[in-house]
């Protein structure tokens, strides 16, 4: 999936934010939750996102989301990770 197509589907699902992040090599991030629906693609090198005790690996072109309140951890491979995030804000 291209940035176009994934903005797309950001907006038609409702998403208000759009992101573009990057994580450098080796990043790791602890686990976490966010007040947000997440949804991401990666643009350029590895996003490890470890959710009840799985760990994925995306790379380029690939999407993931993970729902507000939801822990996750998420890490960079050795290449660091670019990718663009959209963010869906609860009401109410």
């Amino acid at each position: 999936m291209d940035a176009r197509d994934f903005a797309a589907i950001l907006r038609a699902e409702g998403f208000d934010e759009t992101l573009t992040r990057s994580l450098a090599a080796g990043t790791q991030v602890p686990e976490h939750t966010h007040p947000f629906d997440a949804k991401l693609l990666v643009t350029a090198g590895a996003f490890t996102l470890t959710m009840d005790g799985h760990a994925v690996t995306h790379g380029p072109g690939e999407v993931f989301s993970v729902p507000a309140g939801h822990r996750h951890a998420e890490a960079a491979g050795p290449e660091g990770a670019d990718y663009l995030a959209g963010r869906r804000h609860r009401v109410g």
